[in-house]
């Protein structure tokens, strides 16, 4: 198994997304992507869960200063990502998740690319979906439940289904598998959340 460096230690990697994030959604969004890539490297990749999770906690960088500018999403983010002492292979990772954007980005190739590829935009959904619950938890959250909000195309409107899909064709997984396995990521850390965001 190859280990992956991200050239930066956890600590620096949120110092550095708070530097470019004020808005606390995007700061949220970013630890909850981390946690689910996490809680996905234990399975396939436990000797690279730090590098799964910076990527994680990285991927949306700087989309709050540009996001005015989808095509180019990741793009501000490399020289960012190469001053604060980040590998090429943890910019590579982050920029593949945006090559539904711009298609001259690298495609998702590697197992942790492709996972966040399928969930990031899944977890925004998931988390608008039980901010509308009684419970305003994840835990008592259901796959049947998550469907009926995908197919609603109205509720978090901002949220791609085709993102979803694709990501999902990437991986060889049925949707309800995607779905039910992203949920799941997000019980495992929710008893350290008070709540997740919503995507909008």
């Amino acid at each position: 198994m190859t280990t992956l460096d991200a050239g930066m230690t956890r600590e620096a990697a949120f110092d550095l997304l708070k530097a470019h994030n004020q808005d606390p959604f995007h700061i949220e969004h970013g630890e909850t992507v981390e946690q689910t890539m996490r809680y996905f490297a234990r399975e396939y990749d436990p000797e690279n869960e730090e590098f799964w999770g910076i990527v994680g906690l990285l991927h949306d960088l700087d989309w709050e200063e540009h996001d005015d500018e989808p095509e180019k999403h990741t793009l501000y983010a490399a020289p960012l990502i190469e001053a604060a002492g980040g590998t090429p292979e943890l910019v590579r990772a982050i920029q593949s998740h945006t090559s539904d954007f711009n298609p001259d980005l690298p495609k998702p190739e590697l197992q942790m690319e492709k996972i966040l590829f399928a969930t990031e935009e899944l977890t925004g959904l998931i988390g608008a979906a039980i901010v509308m619950r009684p419970s305003k938890s994840v835990m008592d959250f259901e796959v049947k439940s998550l469907k009926k909000k995908f197919k609603d195309k109205r509720f978090a409107a901002g949220v791609s289904r085709d993102v979803i899909r694709s990501g999902a064709d990437m991986l060889g997984w049925e949707l309800d598998e995607l779905f039910a396995r992203t949920i799941e990521a997000m019980q495992s850390f929710a008893p350290d959340r008070d709540t997740f965001v919503a995507a909008e």
